[in-house]
């Protein structure tokens, strides 16, 4: 499994292939049909993520010392957010996730360029994914 850093800079290069940011927009739509099924069973308030305007819940349990996410939402842009974050995190050790800083999303232009509610959202994601990473490394 490539690092952490490895694959921010991997979606950094996939993302500089294109010009503008309706392109980009429309390749996080792609990737976020491209999540797995996600059970209905899963869709639990302890899953659920607070503060995002959409529905997002991420499912986060250790599995061999790594920590496998699942998650899903039910807006394009933000299930394409989903998955970023799942590729970046999910399939990671708890300390490598805590010692990791998520440069993508600057990197991307996502800072730039993501409404105040879907940036939240997205700050949301990764606060709850780093809350358990911390929790799971204890």
């Amino acid at each position: 499994m490539n690092s952490i850093e490895q694959i921010q800079a991997e979606l950094v290069d996939e993302f500089d292939i294109f010009d503008d940011w309706m392109s980009r927009y429309e390749y996080v739509i792609d990737l976020g049909k491209q999540l797995p099924d996600f059970p209905e069973q899963w869709k639990t308030q302890e899953n659920k993520i607070q503060g995002c305007q959409s529905q997002v819940w991420l499912n986060m349990r250790l599995n061999n010392g790594k920590m496998d996410i699942d998650g899903i939402s039910d807006a394009a842009i933000v299930s394409g957010l989903v998955a970023i974050v799942l590729r970046v995190y999910s399939g990671q050790t708890p300390n490598d996730i805590l010692n990791a800083k998520p440069d993508f999303i600057k990197d991307i232009g996502f800072t730039d360029h993501l409404s105040p509610t879907r940036s939240n959202g997205l700050h949301s994601m990764l606060r709850a994914i780093y809350q358990k990473a911390g929790a799971l490394s204890q």
